[in-house]
């Protein structure tokens, strides 16, 4: 019985919680009242713990009520709960992404959508570079715009992992700034 509850409980909080982990502290201080499965100070460790460690706040607290309410297999329900809401939009999404792929309204949708985002991506990269450089001579600022440039060209020919192009991005930087 306790196992439904918790997972019904969790299952609630995960379906109506929307904004993130900080959103399922009303949730949790409401089952703290009606069931006293956490008081209010171990609600503040639990935050102060979540925000602390990996992962999101919301799990490491259903971890956590579950655990302390029925051990092991009562931590492992409460996540099972919070998550199963998520996982099944998820699902619906996904079955309706398939069924309208084909569709070409959604595919060219798609396609605009990518030099959308690589254009944001790169102004967001030109403006913390201009933010970075703020003050310096503006033949270093053409000289930046010029690196990357070739770094945007060289990943386009050498098509290697992203994190080869990280390490050279910090390896440049670190010697701008001798």
């Amino acid at each position: 019985m306790i196992y439904t509850l918790l997972y019904f409980e969790f299952f609630k909080i995960g379906l109506f919680a929307l904004g993130g982990g900080l959103a399922t502290i009303p949730f949790l201080q409401e089952l703290g009242e009606k069931y006293g499965w956490i008081t209010a100070q171990e609600l503040l460790d639990i935050i102060a713990v979540a925000e602390s460690t990996p992962g999101p706040i919301g799990v490491n607290a259903a971890t956590f009520v579950g655990y302390k309410t029925a051990n092991i297999l009562g931590g492992i329900i409460a996540v099972l709960g919070l998550v199963t809401p998520s996982l099944i939009i998820i699902i619906i999404i996904a079955q309706f992404l398939v069924k309208f792929r084909e569709n070409t309204t959604v595919r060219n949708a798609f396609y605009g959508i990518r030099p959308t985002v690589a254009g944001v991506i790169g102004a967001s990269g030109v403006s913390v570079m201009y933010g970075v450089l703020d003050g310096k001579i503006y033949e270093l600022k053409i000289f930046m715009m010029f690196l990357l440039l070739i770094f945007f060209w060289a990943i386009q020919k050498y098509k290697k992992h992203p994190i080869v192009y990280i390490a050279l991005g910090a390896c440049v930087g670190v010697l701008l700034r001798l």
